[in-house]
């Protein structure tokens, strides 16, 4: 983009210096600040040196990158901090008691502006410098600062060369603005630093989530102790294909995401080719790499953060955090401790968007612990949280320990679902707290002890059909009880009566608990299920119980009816042996009935040591390995 280079001559009317143009602040004006990186830090340096002619000055903010001296408490009577979104700079003005947050959806803040419900009297904002045409573009910062440059009464420009042209709906016109102030400085700068492991495992969860040609949004803000998580799972997306990108924020990390050619935009169904974004917090790299560039377009929040805007996305992913979340599925976002921490910003926004979309998924992200060993997983959210995603909107809820599908199930089913991605030292008392207060069943105390979660890793394993239909094996899950009980009731009588030697198809709450509550220390059970946006449907089980005196295990597993004679459960089997062999038993045992003539083939055929006997039309195996 090529600059007027006789701007400042063409303009010199409008053009002041930094004190003079902060000159027009009176005592009582509403102030806004542009956001982010896109902090003009000239004027705003300007603006605090004149602090002691000035009372009752409120700052508006969304999230300022800067060192805020505005919020310094021997600036107290001069300046009041109202921010739309919690950062490190103000966190403890606010905290304290001296400055106000404002909780607010990200799309709704365009209309406070336009309706004229927050009227702003100042507006200091950082821009280009103009174009041939007049036109100055808002670079890294469009968000809400264009709602509120087309709001103030008066609106004071940083003018500054090394501000990046962004293209979108970023422009705004020379003649709109009032004050200019040229300013050749560097930009604010937010560098990344590697993420915590607790966010890595997280990230590897959200990163099985995601399909090839998902458009995804990145949340922005921090959790105490491990950062951004986020952040972990842009880095764990390189090898995915076609992904599109509409988000809030673009940082260094998306950059490096791009330049591993996992970022194309091909499939979005809106803005197809581009990466949308509303502002970009970054180093200079990233500001060199975005300027001018056709890539992106940088667009108002209220085109970025509306909900039906992200709903016609096809397989639309939002990726947000959480620092609490009750078992009921209600999720606090804004609040540690009963202080304010951060904000809403666009959770809500991008959530219900998500939801929308056709293969979408609006995904919540935590660490199960605070950083001195609290469970971030409760029967409450403690005194003073606020709910942000309500628990009838909340869809997965990711952890360390696995990820939890809420949305449209049952108090109970979601109360057991996260309890099950709860830090393991957590979940006995978890679900004491459950039966107490009610979420689940009185007879779930048979459980207490049994609530055991296997390694994901250690069981792992796909199975590729003739068809190209992938199966994929994982432990068993005490979340599994109603997809268990649905696999149950399905059966045909002859698959019932082969597996269980009965006819009975009546299964009780007792039975299905046993089925899901495994002691994966010394049993084993394994599911292969077809992955759908709700959930998981289990197609097969498999499973052995160790007879620790002989060290040789019963085995048993079971084919859905549609799913059999496509060598399932061949797979099934030699799985089962890989993993009874690694932990060092020396072999299976098995009833089969006589009729059973596929089971009887299977083990037949194993390539082991088999003996077999017969009494009253049931076959007993033994397997050596």
């Amino acid at each position: 983009m090529e600059y007027d280079s006789n701007w400042k001559e063409t303009y010199k009317d409008m053009i002041k210096t930094p004190k003079r143009a902060l000159s027009q602040l009176q005592s009582g004006y509403r102030v806004f600040l542009g956001t982010g990186c896109g902090e003009p830090t000239v004027l705003v340096e300007a603006m605090t040196k004149i602090a002691g002619k000035l009372a009752d000055v409120e700052i508006v903010l969304l999230l300022t990158k800067g060192n805020a001296p505005y919020a310094e408490k021997k600036f107290a009577s001069c300046f009041k901090i109202n921010s739309f979104f919690i950062g490190h700079n103000v966190r403890a003005v606010i905290q304290e008691g001296r400055g106000d947050y404002t909780p607010v959806l990200m799309s709704d803040i365009p209309r406070l502006f336009d309706s004229g419900q927050l009227p702003l009297d100042v507006a200091l904002i950082q821009v280009t410098p103009p174009d041939s045409r007049g036109k100055m573009s808002l670079g890294v910062s469009v968000d809400i600062v264009k709602s509120a440059a087309e709001n103030a009464s008066l609106v004071i420009a940083q003018v500054n060369p090394q501000m990046p042209w962004t293209r979108g709906d970023s422009l705004i016109d020379v003649y709109d603005l009032d004050i200019l102030v040229p300013a050749d400085v560097p930009l604010l700068e937010r560098e990344s630093k590697p993420p915590h492991e607790v966010s890595v495992k997280i990230a590897q969860f959200v990163a099985g989530l995601v399909s090839n040609g998902s458009t995804l949004e990145f949340g922005f803000g921090r959790i105490p102790g491990v950062g951004r998580i986020p952040q972990a799972v842009i880095l764990a997306l390189k090898d995915k294909h076609d992904l599109g990108i509409h988000t809030e924020l673009i940082t260094d990390d998306i950059l490096e995401l791009i330049k591993s050619g996992a970022v194309s935009g091909n499939r979005k169904a809106t803005d197809r080719g581009k990466v949308v974004a509303s502002f970009c917090m970054g180093t200079k790299e990233l500001y060199d790499y975005i300027d001018d560039n056709p890539l992106f377009s940088f667009r108002p929040t209220e085109y970025v953060n509306d909900s039906n805007v992200i709903g016609k996305q096809n397989r639309m992913v939002s990726i947000n955090m959480a620092l609490e979340i009750d078992l009921t599925g209600q999720v606090c976002s804004d609040s540690e401790d009963g202080f304010f921490y951060s904000g809403v910003g666009g959770q809500v926004d991008f959530n219900r968007g998500a939801a929308r979309s056709e293969g979408g998924k609006a995904i919540i992200t935590l660490p199960s612990t605070t950083m001195d060993g609290r469970s971030r997983i409760s029967a409450h959210l403690s005194l003073g949280a606020g709910v942000v995603v309500s628990r009838a909107t909340v869809h997965y809820v990711v952890t360390e320990y696995g990820v939890a599908y809420l949305h449209g199930k049952s108090v109970q089913d979601r109360t057991l679902a996260l309890i099950s991605i709860a830090h393991p030292d957590h979940r006995e008392q978890l679900l004491k707290d459950a039966i107490a207060v009610k979420y689940i069943r009185q007879d779930f105390v048979e459980v207490e002890g049994k609530f055991v979660v296997a390694p994901q890793d250690m069981m792992k394993a796909t199975y590729l059909l003739d068809t190209g239909t992938e199966i994929y094996f994982r432990p068993i899950h005490p979340t599994d009880a109603p997809l268990m009980r649905d696999l149950l009731y399905d059966l045909s009588q002859e698959t019932l009566y082969y597996r269980f030697m009965s006819h009975n198809q009546h299964f009780g709450q007792r039975e299905i608990q046993n089925f899901v509550y495994v002691d994966h220390r010394k049993d084993v059970a394994i599911v292969g299920t077809l992955p759908e946006a709700h959930g998981d449907d289990i197609v097969a089980v498999g499973r052995y119980y160790l007879d620790e005196r002989t060290n040789l295990a019963e085995v048993a597993f079971v084919i859905r009816d549609e799913w059999q004679n496509k060598g399932l459960g061949t797979f099934v089997f030699r799985h089962l042996i890989t993993l009874a062999k690694a932990s060092g038993i020396a072999g299976f045992t098995a009833e089969v009935l006589r009729d059973n003539k596929r089971m009887q083939a299977i083990f037949n055929s194993s390539g082991y040591k088999v003996k077999s006997s017969v009494e009253e039309g049931v076959y007993s195996f033994r397997i050596e390995f």
